[in-house]
């Protein structure tokens, strides 16, 4: 045995190649063959573009049978689209954007699905994954995108949908694969995918990946990260399985500073970023940093009681943590006008843990002539979140915190202001820092009990049902602490006092959801659906962006906001089953949100509606051409966003929002995505892609903004045998500068520009 495993160890470094590129080779018998790769999904064969079932059980149906909007993102798609994160994999899908992250909103992966936050609504093989994280995709088979209300799936959170991450598994054959990958701006990657079966009862996997690169286009930013993932099955083949797997991944990153608004709030800009070179980077080398880690530890057991009923229960242990110091280019004193940027200071010291027990009891049963497939539930969970900061002595004299005079830069002012248009992030900045040490510790606990069940009436009907109760506690803890004198201080500067708090909230809710499908033909579906949720406060643990996602004295006594979507759409599968075509309209509404009322304080009374249109498709058009894509419009309006202040804290005067029908932040009006290959010959396949995004507003009052852009992406592939394949991406073909993250105030993320990647992909 230790012989077989020197050998394991010295073949899986020794190979590289994607997953996505193994499964085209042992799809075509020879080098010569010219059809793309199709793989077996269940009992249905189609398009390595086209997953035919969800992953989790809570799905009763198959995807053409299921009364809601749901893409599958496979790994075939994420490796010709050369992505490498979460974030370059959602770009394929419409509809998704991302917001940016600043002072209580941390730097991580921020979704906004259908208009509504859903970063606290990522899950990992179907449990909440929680943690500011940027997540990477090398031990991922897919990502499944859940549209539309779907609390009854997951719990807390999920207005407008919620994302899953499915992970590699052990697999019944041997796999060895792994890929080499060099680029523009010094772009590095190694990957490595081993499975090695043991027994006939037995296999272990393990994906390995490096990353380190700069960022096209961005002077100074760099991003390096590596993880690891080992998983082994014990009991394939037989009716008890165990599966244990650990999942690391950590980075070291210069986080960018993105560019500013011109601020409209002075009177003078129009609030769109500011016009200057793409280049330009407003952080500090010396100073800034972003340090993330990720743990996640499950053991999962699967019995099957009989052909046709299973259960699962599944335990995992997570914990990530988010460190970091991250400049802020900041206009709210006007410095844009006199030509230079204040470098405000943000920071975080944070760390999330969470315990988490799922028990499934599902199958099939039949009542008479009644057909049901259902699953049922229970699942236990404990977050744990802390949440400090750094003090920062940014020796800068009088401008600190007040704004950057013209000509205020240079060593005078020890760096801390620079010039808008010619910015120096080498600049030799010699400030303090220190730990704070004065953490906010939060904790949610829940008990949450499911059910769910497709009722197939006949060949032709069938009721799609579910229900779930969710008890849930949120407390969050700040100790006090005296002030400190500068001279006392571990930076040199005065620090206020922390007066301590104990804040809870207790919330008891159902969500529910209801379909009802009809298939005209074997292959095809017309379905109409109802579905729920609800946000209880707290729900980021304090360590997120989802409005109401920490507790405070304001809301910590508020019920849930609640929102419900109305669906009706079709889905065909076509071509033989290799195409699914998709279309729904549906209308989101949030009645109850957290709003400030005339009298000032918070009471759940706000109107927020979205009104959309979704089309999708994915497969294969001939057995050449695959395609990838969708189109989403999104009509999102505030209804009644509460109250403003327009008086003073101590004679206020209440007026309503002027966010009031305003479009919603970080949410287009229309949104499309097309990624298409074509096998031209035997052994060389290419690829193109285009991906469109309407203006998007960084704030309600819709006075900060991005505009809109089309970028396109292209990919070629060369089979130099049946093990070895090259692969070249161009990212952002055109040099296309534009910006993929709107700030409610102060900044926008502008994206990286034009890049190539030549990637060496072997499989055996």
């Amino acid at each position: 045995m230790d012989r077989r495993y020197t050998k394991i160890a010295a073949t899986l470094f020794a190979t590289f190649s994607t997953q996505a590129l193994v499964q085209q080779a042992q799809a075509q018998s020879t080098p010569e063959a010219s059809v793309l790769p199709e793989i077996k999904v269940t009992e249905t064969t189609g398009s390595d573009f086209k997953a035919d079932n969800a992953s989790s059980t809570k799905f009763t149906a198959p995807i053409l049978d299921t009364p809601k909007s749901i893409t599958v993102i496979t790994s075939e798609v994420m490796s010709q689209t050369g992505s490498t994160t979460l974030v370059e994999a959602l770009r394929t899908t419409p509809g998704i954007t991302f917001g940016a992250g600043e002072g209580g909103n941390p730097v991580g992966d921020r979704p906004f699905i259908r208009g509504f936050d859903a970063q606290s609504s990522t899950y990992v093989d179907g449990m909440r994954d929680l943690g500011s994280q940027s997540r990477e995709i090398f031990n991922l088979e897919s990502v499944e995108v859940i549209r539309g209300s779907s609390s009854a799936y997951g719990g807390g959170g999920s207005a407008g949908g919620s994302l899953n991450l499915v992970s590699k598994a052990p697999l019944k054959e041997e796999l060895r694969a792994g890929s080499v990958a060099l680029g523009t701006d010094n772009y590095k990657r190694v990957t490595a995918d081993g499975n090695f079966v043991l027994s006939d009862t037995m296999a272990f996997r393990l994906n390995a990946m490096y990353h380190d690169q700069d960022v096209a286009g961005r002077d100074a930013i760099s991003n390096s990260r590596w993880g690891i993932a080992p998983s082994l099955t014990f009991g394939m083949n037989t009716p008890t399985r165990v599966n244990l797997s650990y999942y690391h991944m950590q980075s070291d990153d210069i986080p960018d500073s993105g560019i500013p608004y011109n601020n409209p709030t002075l009177g003078r800009g129009d609030g769109s970023p500011v016009n200057v070179n793409r280049n330009n980077f407003y952080g500090l080398v010396n100073r800034d940093f972003r340090k993330t880690k990720a743990d996640i530890f499950t053991a999962r057991v699967d019995h099957d009681i009989s052909s046709t009923l299973h259960l699962r229960n599944t335990t995992r242990f997570s914990k990530s943590s988010n460190d970091y110091i991250w400049t802020q280019p900041d206009d709210s004193k006007g410095n844009i006008y006199d030509g230079m940027v204040w470098r405000r200071v943000n920071s975080r010291v944070s760390e999330a843990k969470s315990l988490q027990n799922q028990t499934e009891l599902f199958g099939e049963v039949l009542t008479g002539s009644v057909k049901h497939r259902f699953s049922t539930g229970v699942e236990l969970s404990r977050e744990e979140g802390t949440r400090d900061s750094y003090l920062v002595n940014t020796k800068a004299g009088g401008t600190a915190g007040t704004g950057c005079a013209a000509g205020s830069g240079g060593a005078v002012f020890n760096y801390n202001c620079t010039s808008l248009y010619n910015p120096n992030p080498f600049d030799p900045w010699t400030g303090y820092i220190a730990r704070a040490n004065k953490p906010t510790d939060a904790t949610n606990t829940a008990i949450s009990v499911y059910a769910f069940d497709t009722i197939e009436l006949n060949k032709q009907w069938s009721v799609n049902a579910g229900i779930r109760y969710d008890k849930y506690r949120a407390t969050s803890e700040q100790a006090g602490y005296p002030a400190v004198a500068a001279g006392a201080s571990p930076t040199g500067v005065a620090i206020n006092a922390v007066t301590a708090s104990n804040l809870k909230n207790k919330s008891d809710f159902f969500n529910y959801q209801a379909g009802v499908v009809y298939k005209p033909t074997e292959n095809s579906s017309v379905y109409a659906s109802y579905a729920t949720s609800s946000t209880p406060v707290g729900i980021s643990n304090g360590d997120g962006s989802s409005e109401g996602g920490t507790l405070s004295t304001a809301i910590q006594n508020l019920d849930p906001e609640r929102s419900k979507t109305y669906e009706i759409g079709t889905k065909w599968d076509v071509l033989d089953k290799k195409m699914l075509l998709t279309a729904a309209i549906f209308r989101t509404e949030k009645v109850n949100a957290r709003v400030t009322a005339p009298d000032g304080t918070t009471q759940l009374a706000g109107n927020y509606t979205v009104d959309g249109v979704e089309l999708g498709v994915a497969g294969n058009l001939t057995k050449n051409w695959q395609v990838f894509g969708g189109y989403t419009f999104l009509d999102s309006k505030i209804v009644d966003g509460g109250q403003t202040n327009i008086g003073t804290t101590a004679a206020p005067i209440y007026v309503p929002s002027t966010s009031n029908g305003k479009q919603f932040a970080n949410i287009p009006r229309s949104s499309y995505s097309l990624w298409t290959t074509y096998a031209v010959m035997p052994k060389f396949t290419v690829g193109a892609g285009a991906f469109y995004t309407s203006r998007v507003y960084g704030n309600t009052t819709n006075t900060k903004w991005v505009p809109s852009y089309t970028r396109f992406d292209a990919m070629a592939s060369y089979v130099i045998d049946k093990n070895i394949t090259l692969q070249l991406n161009v990212q952002n073909l055109t040099d296309k500068v534009y910006f993929n993250q709107a700030y409610s105030s102060h900044y926008a993320s502008i994206a990286p520009g034009r890049s190539a990647i030549l990637a060496l992909n072997v499989k055996y």
